[in-house]
């Protein structure tokens, strides 16, 4: 590549990729505001620019229009510290070749820069305007690989099929997919196929005609027709009954459809976008969904992460959500404090997005300050917290001096054992009858084998892993941070692996 082009008005950011650049024998030129690179394209072309969005003056999408609409050949990578979706969504429609999200890895930026040397970049398209009141926030790098697939299939009319747990937000992508679409001035029609019965299912899709059954008093438009022109979103496709399957591959296949009890094809022009909680090809290999439609679904397949795969964007969601909240429910923002935080990224919502949300309506409607601590989180949350043991019944349990140990325990690699309580009798599991847990453990694995156990490793290693937390947590009196100390893992780390060994109502 004959030279690479920075521009970012951060001086920091310039000096990383200068000296990454100089390292590979690459020549390059930095700018720190998008009006030098104007001027300097006149008479010079990069064979790639790497551009921040937010810089003093002109911004970088701005920087981004211009320079694919006078030199489309060039490749633009955008990099910015502030990932969300619109930003994304905006640099891919402008042209850009690639999204970096702030901080990157050098190696990745470089392997980057190769790779859009190397592409011709297609022709620009138009910048569009933000997406309106529904947000998607998140910095985590699972969340990023959505924004930057929406911004990819912004310019395309292809099926997408949404996988993901209940609440993790189907429909909100379903919703970006289309605000961001040529569809966007077009009609968003979205229709949950699991809360509607079978037999009025098929009227809600298709419509029927005057008479086709009793109380069809009139003429009714289906959902397809609804959205001609724009996107119909079938939510919990997976429950779809097996006749609207077959019904619903005919629409996909030849773009018609009849209503119920007409004679006349209808046409339909209509962009389908499908979501389900439920793996799909497991139900087809039970026979319950059709493998013919699910090829046809599956044009492009968005999975959306689960919030524990996000951890680090609980932080912005709770900001979002607390404000949302105390506006709608005429409360005073709450704030959390670190301690509050640090729990409630620890606990494993089950209900992802939406718990949390809820959560949040929780906590302003029920927390009795501004300033939301452990104690103050509600009893789901509070349960998971390391500091708050559940106090016993009725008497208080018997303290041993030697076992004093403080709540904030000052960093350390490995635990002083004269801090915890002398170890109590571990189960007959780990003590066992052979002379070393090792042996043992060999002996009970070839056992296993010869028995023809499927996957045996994995069973020990989860009763290996139960015992460990039991007798950390015998040790700590319950105390989980300090129990993660004791096993060298991360108090994270020890949170999930009790919520996956099913040990939360125990320990």
């Amino acid at each position: 590549m004959k030279n690479v082009w920075i521009v970012d008005d951060d001086r920091s950011i310039r000096w990383v990729l200068e000296k990454a650049l100089s390292r590979e024998g690459i020549t390059y030129r930095s700018f720190d505001n998008a009006l030098d690179v104007q001027r300097a394209i006149e008479t010079e072309t990069p064979s790639v620019l790497v551009s921040d969005v937010r810089m003093p003056g002109e911004s970088g999408l701005s920087l981004l229009k211009k320079i694919k609409a006078a030199h489309p050949q060039v490749p633009v990578i955008v990099m910015t510290a502030f990932s969300d979706l619109d930003t994304a969504v905006q640099a891919f429609q402008g042209g850009a070749f690639e999204y970096l999200p702030k901080p990157f890895d050098v190696e990745q930026a470089l392997a980057l820069i190769r790779r859009a040397a190397a592409t011709v970049e297609a022709a620009p398209s138009e910048a569009v305007a933000a997406a309106g009141e529904r947000e998607m926030l998140g910095q985590a790098a699972a969340m990023q690989d959505v924004f930057r697939a929406i911004g990819r299939l912004s310019q395309s009319h292809v099926t997408v099929l949404i996988t993901g747990e209940s609440g993790t937000g189907k429909e909100l992508v379903a919703r970006a997919l289309h605000e961001h679409s040529l569809r966007k001035g077009k009609p968003f029609i979205a229709i949950n196929t699991a809360a509607i019965p079978k037999d009025l299912l098929e009227s809600e899709l298709f419509g029927h005609e005057r008479g086709s059954f009793t109380g069809a008093a009139a003429t009714r438009q289906g959902r397809f027709q609804q959205a001609e022109g724009g996107t119909l979103f079938l939510d919990e496709i997976g429950d779809m009954p097996s006749d609207l399957q077959v019904r619903l591959l005919r629409v996909l296949q030849d773009g018609e459809y009849y209503r119920v009890g007409g004679q006349a094809p209808m046409k339909s022009n209509v962009r389908i976008i499908a979501a389900t909680h439920q793996n799909l090809d497991e139900r087809v290999r039970q026979g319950m969904f059709r493998e013919d439609l699910l090829h046809r679904l599956n044009v492009v397949r968005l999975r959306l992460p689960p919030l524990r795969e996000r951890r680090e964007d609980v932080p912005l969601l709770m900001k979002h959500f607390l404000g949302k909240s105390a506006q709608s429910l005429g409360g005073e923002v709450k704030s959390l404090t670190s301690a509050a935080l640090e729990v409630l990224q620890s606990f494993p919502f089950p209900g992802n997005v939406r718990q949390l949300e809820n959560i949040c309506h929780w906590i302003t409607v029920m927390a009795p300050g501004s300033t939301v601590d452990v104690d103050d989180l509600p009893p789901e949350v509070r349960v998971n917290a390391p500091h708050v043991a559940p106090p016993p019944a009725s008497t208080p349990a018997p303290e041993t001096p030697s076992a004093a140990y403080s709540h904030s325990p000052a960093p350390m690699t490995a635990p002083p054992a004269r801090q915890y309580a002398p170890v109590a009798p571990l189960p007959d599991a780990v003590n066992g009858a052979a002379e070393s847990w090792h042996a043992s453990l060999a002996a009970t694995l070839a056992s296993a084998i010869q028995q023809g156990e499927t996957a045996p490793g994995e069973r020990l290693t989860r009763e290996f892993e139960t015992t460990m937390i039991r007798a950390a947590l015998q040790q700590t009196k319950g105390r989980r941070i300090e129990a993660s100390v004791w096993l060298g893992w991360g108090r994270n780390t020890l949170t999930r692996k009790i919520h996956e060994l099913g040990l939360d109502g125990e320990v």
